[in-house]
């Protein structure tokens, strides 16, 4: 069905991929993983037709479907360019979900599908609002659903369970296993777990080069055993780099352990209620995981804490000993913060070196717009050394892989001490040997109780040590537990 003899393929201006040999036969379901920017992405793209043959030859005889990080953010970025009123004559009318969907799609060939996968996915309650205004996870829903009706020969996904909540991952594995004999599988994937078990083939990717696949037969004990050899290393102890003197959290007074208090909290969007009801406090030293399905609201409520999001104001809520409204700014609220998530790594597109992104967490900046003195440097040093990336300080933060760039993202929300660590989804986008260091280096962080973690996360493996109070989110209701 695809074939790779001596492929190079431009994907993207400067970026050359290959070349590279490899084959997919029809029924031959396959499982690509690797290392951070090793390369499982950019084949999964070759495989799915994407890009420029500049060498060597690509053959596909079949129909291909793609579900990709990349795909998503070009989604949403041709939607945003329907809002540009400058550009319009007209006033331009946002897409719904549904609209989304069906675009080139014909209804009356799949309307049993259609209502089979968006009731499977739980999207029943956002198929009429504003493609713009989804979650991350219900946009990548849209992109799922949307890929699936159209009945690809050869079914291309890089990983496709980031951001669904658990019940939509079982879902999404139930349904591949029942499509698996109407398609070929393709999934480029970090987490080993996630291999489902129609799967008759293993690729591994190292440095840009497919450099062991399985025969083909089937998946057995032995590869995967093989695999978690490669791409797992001894956990060693991880220790903490110091605060610098003069760039760290401020403290809060003494006495006041307080971090953040809402009372009766409720949000609502498009008329539709996020949740109510909602009494929380978080108490310093106390470790906290916010669980609960795609939009629970649960990346609305950390917005609501940081600032950025405007039901801060409309409700009782009380951040580091400020009722929001009462005249506090933005950034005393932001100083005592370091901050994770998808939205954030989405919007810090500046070039800047490693190095540089490390050093922008003492500043609260996106990019590097002060001088830092010989002591930050050292520090940032450290904080990449304990990562293993300290040899790739000088180069491009945008030429890193998405899970490098998080990893890199996470030292800069750790390099002041925050005195509240918030973590959206952390581990998105990271191998199995990253998850490992950034899950050790957070426990290390909960049992030191200097910064408070808050973290939202939808898988069960990726516990950390010490975060033992849980906020369960629900579509209207939510409920606080030890």
């Amino acid at each position: 069905m695809i074939e790779l003899q001596h492929c190079a393929v431009s994907l993207a201006p400067g970026f050359t991929f290959g070349p590279v040999n490899a084959s997919l036969s029809e029924g031959r379901h396959l499982a690509i993983t690797g290392k951070n920017g090793s390369g499982k992405s950019a084949l999964a793209a070759i495989l799915a037709g994407e890009g420029e043959v500049v060498s060597g030859e690509r053959r596909l005889t079949c129909k291909t479907g793609w579900v990709s990080t990349a795909q998503q953010q070009a989604l949403i970025a041709q939607e945003k360019k329907k809002d540009d009123a400058d550009i319009l004559d007209v006033i331009p009318v946002p897409s719904t979900a549904r609209e989304v969907i069906l675009r080139q799609i014909n209804m009356a060939d799949c309307g049993e599908a259609f209502a089979l996968l968006t009731n499977g996915l739980r999207m029943t309650h956002f198929l009429d609002n504003a493609f713009l205004g989804l979650s991350t996870g219900e946009t990548r829903k849209v992109l799922l659903v949307r890929t699936l009706l159209a009945s690809p020969d050869v079914l291309v996904l890089d990983e496709p369970m980031d951001g669904l909540d658990t019940a939509s991952c079982e879902f999404l594995q139930q349904h591949l296993q029942s499509i698996q004999h109407r398609c070929t599988i393709v999934m480029a994937l970090n987490r080993l777990s996630e291999i489902p078990p129609f799967v008759r083939q293993l690729w591994l990717m190292q440095q840009g080069q497919l450099s062991w696949q399985s025969d083909g037969s089937g998946v057995e004990q032995s590869d995967l055993a093989h695999l978690k050899q490669l791409l797992h290393m001894e956990n060693t102890s991880l220790t903490l780099p110091e605060k610098d003197e003069t760039r760290y959290s401020p403290q809060m007074a003494e006495g006041d352990n307080v971090l953040v208090k809402l009372v009766n909290g409720k949000v609502s969007y498009d008329n539709r209620i996020i949740f109510s009801g909602l009494n929380w406090q978080i108490n310093r030293g106390e470790h906290w995981q916010v669980t609960g399905p795609n939009g629970s609201g649960k990346t609305c409520l950390l917005n609501m804490i940081t600032g950025d999001d405007p039901d801060c104001y409309t409700n009782e809520l009380t951040v580091f000993g400020y009722k929001r409204g009462s005249g506090e700014s933005i950034w005393d609220i932001k100083q005592h913060i370091g901050l994770v998530s998808n939205s954030f790594h989405l919007q810090y597109r500046v070039n800047c070196s490693v190095l540089h992104v490390v050093l922008s967490g003492f500043y609260d900046s996106i990019g590097l717009y002060e001088q830092p003195d010989i002591r930050q440097k050292q520090l940032a040093r450290e904080w990449l050394a304990l990562a293993g990336m300290a040899h790739r300080a000088n180069e491009p933060f945008q030429s890193l892989s998405f899970g490098d760039q998080r990893l890199l993202l996470i030292l800069r929300a750790m390099v002041k001490h925050p005195t509240l660590l918030i973590l959206d989804e952390p581990c998105n986008g990271l191998d199995e040997i990253n998850r490992l260091k950034v899950l050790a280096l957070l426990g290390i962080i909960a049992a030191g109780k200097e910064s408070t973690l808050l973290y939202v996360n939808h898988h069960s493996e990726d516990k950390i040590n010490g975060v033992e109070l849980v906020l369960a989110m629900g579509r209207h209701n939510q409920e606080a537990q030890a």
